[in-house]
Order: C-alpha cells, then sequence, then structure tokens
C-alpha cells in the first residue's frame, strides 16, 4: 500500500475533499430523517397533529415491540421478503433472457415491441381478479404479480441497453467474424453493465410495489396484508410501522445493489 509520500499534495488534498464531501452528505441525510422524526413525534405529543390518523415514532415503536412480542413480526418481515425477492429475482432473470432474445432477432424485436409496450402501460391491479382465478389465492399469486410488475421495466431497460452499445464496436466484431454469441459475451454484456445495474435498482422498488399490491388483493400474511387488516379496523398504528418496516427493508436491498455496483465499479 502507498504511503501519503508517494502523493502529490495536490491529489491528497482532492482525496481529502472527497473524504469530506462523503462525510457530509451522510451526516446530512441522518440529520435530515432525525429532524423528520423529531418533528413528527412533537407535533403528534403536541396535538398539532392527531397521533390517531398520523400515529407517532413513539406509536409505530410500541406496535413494532408488541409484535415481536407476540412472535409475528418476523413471521410477516419472512413472507414478504420470500415473496418480493423471488419475484425481483424471476423477473430479472426472465427479463434479461427476454431481452437477450430480442436483440439477437430483429424480426421478433418488431414483432413482439407493440405487445411489450402495452402490457407496460397496463395496470397490473386491474388483472387480480383474473390472477386468483388462474393461479389461486396462495403465495404463487402474489410472487406472479411481482413478476408481472417488474419484469417488462426489465426488459424495456436491457433492451436499450444492448441497442445503445457502440455502432463501432459492433462493425469491428462483425468484420473479424465474430458470431452472435461471441458479441453477446465479449462485447455487449459487459458494456451494458451499467445498464443492468440501473434496471436492478428500479426493479426492487417495483418488486415491492408487486409485493405489496399482490397482499393487498390476497394474502393472509405479509406486511401488505398488516397494512390491510391495520385500515380495515382503524389500527393506523399497525399500518404506519408496517410501512416503516417495509421502508427500511426496501432501503436494504437498494443499499446491497449499491455495494455490488460500487464493486462492480471498481
Amino acid at each position: 500500500m502507498k504511503k501519503n509520500t508517494d502523493f502529490s499534495r495536490e491529489h491528497i488534498a482532492y482525496l481529502k475533499k472527497v473524504r469530506n464531501k462523503k462525510i457530509i452528505i451522510n451526516v446530512s441525510r441522518c440529520m435530515i430523517l432525525i429532524l423528520i422524526l423529531g418533528f413528527w413525534e412533537l407535533f403528534a405529543q403536541l396535538k398539532i397533529i392527531d397521533p390517531f390518523i398520523t400515529s407517532s415514532p413513539s406509536r409505530v415503536m410500541k406496535t413494532c415491540a408488541s409484535l415481536y412480542a407476540d412472535g409475528t413480526l418476523f413471521h410477516h418481515i419472512g413472507i414478504t421478503l420470500m415473496e418480493t425477492f423471488l419475484g425481483f429475482l424471476i423477473a430479472v432473470v426472465l427479463g434479461y433472457a427476454i431481452a437477450v432474445a430480442l436483440w439477437a432477432s430483429d424480426t421478433l424485436r418488431k414483432v413482439l415491441e407493440p405487445y411489450i409496450v402495452v402490457l407496460n402501460s397496463l395496470p397490473k391491479i386491474a388483472l387480480g381478479p383474473l390472477i386468483i382465478i388462474w393461479i389461486g389465492t396462495g403465495y404463487d399469486a402474489i410472487i406472479f404479480m411481482t413478476v408481472l410488475v417488474s419484469i417488462i421495466v426489465c426488459i424495456m431497460n436491457m433492451l436499450s441497453g444492448f441497442i445503445a452499445v457502440d455502432k463501432t464496436k459492433l462493425l469491428l466484431m462483425k468484420s473479424m467474424g465474430a458470431s452472435k454469441l461471441t458479441t453477446l459475451r465479449k462485447l455487449i454484456i459487459p458494456a451494458s453493465l451499467p445498464t443492468l445495474i440501473n434496471t436492478l435498482k428500479v426493479a426492487v422498488g417495483l418488486a415491492w410495489i408487486g409485493s405489496i399490491m399482490g397482499e393487498y388483493i390476497v394474502s393472509k400474511a405479509g406486511l401488505g396484508y398488516l397494512i390491510v387488516y391495520g385500515g380495515q379496523v382503524f389500527k393506523l398504528d399497525l399500518v404506519m410501522a408496517a410501512t416503516f418496516i417495509l421502508c427500511l427493508l426496501a432501503g436494504g436491498m437498494y443499499g446491497i445493489i449499491a455495494l455490488v455496483e460500487k464493486r462492480i465499479s471498481k
């Protein structure tokens, strides 16, 4: 490992500036969160807002503790995590494979592109009754909804990334006699890695939307079920607690992808 004496003063000053900027950003993020939670709790305690309707951080924490004491907290979290992760994984893998097939065949892409656009614009919640009839009322229906919400965006994003690869490089590969498979393996996949990372970031959010939508329609457990149940019986502390947990889990999954992006970029 090189010592600081191996670098110029200007370079050391630049690295220090970058490090300080990261610290400022992270501290600012934490301060904003603390202020939001602090004002929320303060306004609820002072009755500026109605804590029955808006809840408060302290009531959310009490509800989480109550769910933990009942032994149901991690049960609901585990079910929603399982549905979201499986739906996310299936959507990304299947969407990537379909995007590769569409890239490989220009004719196939032109034939299917209008249908993909129509499916993307279709409100997926409208298919809820059909999904129940086709698949049933179990976890499969929720996972299917998660895949349905995420897969079209995965296909379109990855296909755009494949098509956007430098045409000069493609021409060079073709002039060297490279096959479609070789071009895909040696050029298209490495060049589209940033697009893949961006697609994963988008798909994470859509997977959570899909799983919660599925739990709204048909579920007997999970965080979406808690939100629906809490709204029906006016336990808004339960609604806010489940929503808070969802934010933490979604942020955690996004953070994992951000770490993967950092490792790949290095």
